[in-house]
Order: C-alpha cells, then structure tokens, then sequence
C-alpha cells in the first residue's frame, strides 16, 4: 500500500494543500490516516478518490456538488466530461489508478479503448507520455514502487511493438534508420514509437535498442549504408558530457544525419556540428525527411 502526503497529493491532483484541508473539514469525501506526528498520510484509495474529484473540479464542477455525488455518482459525471471534452486527464488518472492495483485487465481496457476511439497516435502522445511523466513523479518521490513501474511500462512497451510488427517494413527506402538508447538508458518506450513513426511513414528502419555503446554501431552502419541515426535521451548529462556525446557521434559517422531528442539534450554549448540535428518534438522528427 503506497502512502501519499498532502505535498504529493498537491502535486498530482493540482489541487493546494489548504484547499484540499478546507474540503476535509467540510464535506465527508475522504478520511486520511494521520502519523504520530499528526501529518496527513493519505493511501492508494485516497488518491484515486481524489484524482476523481480533481478531474470534476478542473472541469467546472463545484465541490458541494461533487460531495453530494456517490462514487458511482462521480464516475458517470466524469464520463460525461470525457466524452465532450479533448482532453485525456480522465484516462491518464485512470491509468495511474490502475499501475497503483497492479490492475492489468483494467489498465489494457483503457488503452483499448483509447486506441479504438482516439487512434494509437493520440492515444500515445496525449495520454501515455502525460501519464508516465506521472509515474516518472511518483517514482523519484518513493511513490511508486519498481514493481509498478515494470508493470505499466512493459504493457505500454508490447503494446508497441504490436504496433510496430503490423506495418510493412518498406526495404526499397532511399533512407535507412538505425535506431538506439546510450549507454545507461533504459526507457525503451519513445524510442519504440519513434520506430513506429518511422515506419509507418514508408522508412527502412532497424532499432538496437537500449544501453548500446556507440562504437558497436559502426559495423552496421558501415554494412547497411546507414543514412540516418537517431536516439533519445532521458538521462540529464552535464553539458560537458552531452557536448562529448554528440560529437564522438558526429566525428565517428560524418556521413551519416545524426537526429537527437530528450529533455534534457537544450543545452548543447558549442555549435552543433553540420551532421546533428536536435529534435523538440515528434513534428520536427517527421519534418526531418
């Protein structure tokens, strides 16, 4: 059972500490458990309880309305909301709520459903990167377990790669894509959708995976007459060590268009070499070719 502060509860539900402590005294939507210290410890049921509330108030509901509203009560009225709204915070909650059970039937029932209603593009860049830049939160304040994070990421992972082994691969591509993480990087999921960006879009592409050193690259992109390489990265470097890392890669394959994407890759300090081409987002992936 995880346990939640009112901080963490702040920060997931967008919703201030003292409101949420006027709400309690008021209105009889939730009952935290209280340490010896008398702080507010909040658990798993509390949190989705109160990411069901957060997702009415955002929406224009007025908390007297939603305290009157019974579990199943809330639940129609957030459906209600969902199906006349653009936005995905109902399903990305629902998400996060399912991860926190360990609920496989429900979190692949929700994904289903994205995919069937807002497409599998919309269903991975408006609902899963929001959610697990969620979780990501909730893993570094000891919210989430490991087990947790393993379990969603690798439904979102296989998920994927389904995805990805259901378009043809087109051999005859003027460009070639030779995709991979550096060593140290594990989080395998946009570069899986990167693949499949790729090759939905009619290009030759071949994926490494994760933790590759950079020099293993090189028989292959020799062999194959890579015409491109790209890799993610999610790991925040110094600029001193990304400065190095972009170009050994650019020094090592001359010929070869380098595309990079992270958060964390703004900081490059030297001119970019002529080769490397820093990627804000997925359109700049697309515009790229």
């Amino acid at each position: 059972m995880n346990k939640f502060t009112i901080k963490d509860i702040e920060n997931f539900t967008g919703i201030k500490a003292h409101t949420i402590r006027i709400w309690e005294q008021r209105y009889p939507l939730f009952q935290p458990k209280r340490k010896d210290t008398n702080h507010r410890i909040y658990d798993n049921d509390d949190l989705k309880a109160l990411l069901r509330i957060a997702y009415l108030y955002h929406h224009g509901t007025k908390i007297s309305r939603i305290a009157a509203l019974s579990t199943a009560e809330q639940n129609k009225l957030s459906l209600e909301i969902a199906g006349d709204s653009d936005t995905y915070l109902m399903q990305v909650n629902e998400l996060i709520a399912a991860t926190l059970d360990y609920d496989q039937p429900r979190f692949e029932s929700i994904f289903l459903n994205l995919v069937l209603h807002a497409g599998f593009e919309k269903c991975i860049t408006q609902v899963i990167y929001p959610y697990l830049e969620k979780i990501g939160v909730l893993w570094l304040t000891g919210n989430v377990n490991t087990a947790q994070e393993h379990f969603s990421s690798n439904i979102i992972r296989t998920k994927i790669l389904v995805a990805i082994d259901g378009l043809p691969m087109n051999y005859q591509a003027d460009d070639h894509f030779l995709l991979f993480l550096p060593e140290g990087e594990f989080h395998e999921i946009p570069l899986l959708y990167v693949q499949y960006l790729l090759k939905k879009h009619g290009k030759w592409v071949t994926s490494f995976g994760p933790n590759v050193p950079v020099s293993d690259l090189a028989p292959f992109v020799t062999a194959k007459k890579i015409t491109h390489i790209y890799t993610h990265m999610l790991t925040n470097l110094t600029r001193k060590a990304l400065n190095s890392f972009v170009t050994d890669l650019s020094l090592q394959y001359p010929h070869v268009k380098i595309l990079l994407s992270g958060p964390h890759i703004s900081p490059f300090s030297h001119p970019l070499p002529e080769n490397v081409q820093l990627l804000s987002n997925l359109d700049a992936l697309t515009n790229s070719f």
